[in-house]
């Protein structure tokens, strides 16, 4: 969307007020290296959040699936923090991109974009 493709351009993230706004389980379909980047890599995996901890499943690898252990998540400074799997002093940090009730976008920390949709 034309949204998107504006977005780390001038217009502002928008802040989490809290990890209820993330709740649910989000099919993760596409990731790209930057909000105006055009290559989508097609994604398979499930994100879940439930009661501040998210469980990763359906990952591919190997011609073969996986499912993550649940790792803690928290809300701060606006912010999506994931605890990394066996570091949990380490983080992945995501900003939300936009987000409706059926669709949430998340930016990484090195501006690369995650596009769910509500399962």
């Amino acid at each position: 969307t034309v949204l998107l493709m504006c977005v780390g351009q001038g217009f502002a993230d928008v802040p989490l007020q809290s990890g209820d706004e993330v709740q649910g389980s989000w099919k993760l379909e596409y990731t790209k290296k930057s909000a105006s980047a055009s290559d989508t890599i097609k994604r398979e995996d499930t994100w879940a959040f439930n009661a501040g901890k998210v469980t990763i499943t359906h990952i591919p690898r190997d011609g073969t699936y996986y499912d993550q252990s649940p790792v803690n998540y928290e809300v701060e400074g606006g912010k999506l923090k994931i605890s990394l799997l066996g570091r949990p002093d380490k983080f992945d940090v995501f900003s939300l991109v936009e987000k409706d009730d059926k669709t949430m976008t998340l930016k990484g920390k090195f501006g690369d974009i995650y596009h769910f949709v509500k399962k």
